[in-house]
C-alpha cells in the first residue's frame, strides 16, 4: 500500500516526485510517458534555469531527475483508467487492469491540445505546426505565420508573434473574433496582421518543415495557399480529465476545480495540479510549482492521519 499515487509524468507530476521523495512519502508515479505537452515543443525557451532546450530533452531531463530519486517507485506505459475510494484510501486501475492501493492520490494528467486533423498536422507538428505561441513563436523571428483560431488563445498568440514573425495571419472561421476588445484593439494597430475572415485551414504541406498552409473560404468556396513558416493552432484545449469524472468536482470546461492553495479537490484524499485543473495560467514553471504545493500539503495530511 502507497501513501501516495501520482498520476501523469509531466511537470507537474515529476515536481511533485521529487518532492515525495525527499519527504520520504512511500509514492508511486504512474505515467503513459514523461514530458507532458511540452515534449511536443521544438524549442523551450521559457522554463527557468534552461536558456534553451527541445521538448524531447526536456522530458529525459525530467524522467532522469526523478529517477534518481529514493523512496519513489516509477511504472511507465501506464495509463490510469479509473480510481475507486476504499475505507483504507484508493484503488487506481491502469489500462491493463493492473489495481493499486494508496491512502492518497495526486493527479497530474494535463490537458491536450485541440487538433484540427486535417492533412499534414500531425506530419508537421514540431516542425512548423505548433499549440504553444509562448513556447514557440521565438522559432519565427523573420518569418511568416498564420494563427488558427479568433479567441482569445488565438488573438493571444498574435501578440506573442508580434516581436518575431513580419507577417501574421489569423484564419478564423466565422465572420466575428470571438477574443475580448482589448485583444483585438491591440492586434487593430499592426499592419504586419492581417485577418482572414470565414476561412478555415484545410491541409499542410511542406518537405521536412511546413512551407504552407491550403485554406478554403467557408462562405464562397473560394481557395488558396499561405507560404508561411509556422502555423500556431489555437482552438482551445481539452483537459484529460475523464479519469476522475465521476470522483471530484469538474468546471464547466471539465477542468478539476481545486482550492489553490493547497491543491486539494473536492474529494477527500485526492489532490491535482497542472493543466487539467482550473488554474488561472497553464505553463511548465507554475505546472510544476502547483505540483510542488500539493505535496507539501499532501505530507501534513498524512502525518495528521496517520
Amino acid at each position: 500500500m502507497y501513501d501516495l499515487i501520482i498520476i501523469g509524468g509531466g511537470p507537474a507530476g515529476v515536481g511533485a516526485g521529487i518532492y515525495a521523495s525527499r519527504k520520504r512519502i512511500k509514492t508511486l508515479l504512474l505515467t503513459d510517458t514523461f514530458g507532458g505537452q511540452s515534449i511536443n515543443s521544438a524549442l523551450i525557451e521559457n522554463f527557468v534555469g534552461f536558456e534553451k532546450i527541445s521538448g524531447f530533452d526536456f522530458a529525459q531531463t525530467l524522467e532522469k531527475h526523478l529517477r534518481t530519486q529514493d523512496h519513489i517507485d516509477v511504472v511507465t506505459g501506464a495509463l490510469a483508467q479509473a480510481i475507486q475510494k476504499t475505507p483504507q484510501g484508493f484503488v487506481v486501475t491502469d489500462q491493463a487492469g493492473k489495481t493499486y492501493e494508496t491512502h492518497t492520490v495526486l493527479v497530474t494528467v494535463g490537458s491536450s491540445y485541440r487538433k484540427l486533423d486535417v492533412p499534414g498536422e500531425a506530419q508537421f507538428e514540431g516542425k512548423g505546426v505548433f499549440y504553444c505561441s509562448i513556447c514557440d513563436a521565438p522559432l519565427m523571428k523573420g518569418k511568416e505565420a498564420a494563427v488558427i483560431g479568433g479567441g482569445n488563445s488565438g488573438l493571444e498568440a498574435v501578440i506573442d508573434l508580434l516581436p518575431y514573425a513580419t507577417k501574421i495571419y489569423v484564419l478564423n472561421r466565422s465572420d466575428v473574433l470571438k477574443g475580448d476588445p482589448v485583444y483585438q484593439e491591440r492586434i487593430a494597430k499592426e499592419s504586419k496582421v492581417q485577418i482572414l475572415m470565414h476561412t478555415a485551414p484545410e491541409s499542410f504541406a511542406g518537405s521536412q518543415f511546413l512551407e504552407s498552409i491550403a485554406w478554403k473560404n467557408t462562405q464562397t468556396g473560394e481557395t488558396g495557399f499561405l507560404p508561411v513558416s509556422g502555423a500556431f493552432v489555437e482552438i482551445g484545449y481539452i483537459p484529460n480529465t475523464s479519469l476522475v469524472q465521476d470522483v471530484v468536482t469538474l468546471n464547466e470546461r471539465k477542468q478539476i476545480v481545486v482550492d489553490h492553495k493547497t491543491q486539494q479537490t473536492s474529494c477527500p484524499g485526492i489532490w491535482a495540479a497542472g493543466d487539467g485543473t482550473d488554474a488561472l495560467y497553464h505553463q511548465i514553471n507554475t505546472a510544476m510549482g502547483d505540483g510542488v504545493k500539493a505535496v507539501l500539503n499532501i505530507y501534513e495530511y498524512l502525518n495528521k492521519v496517520q
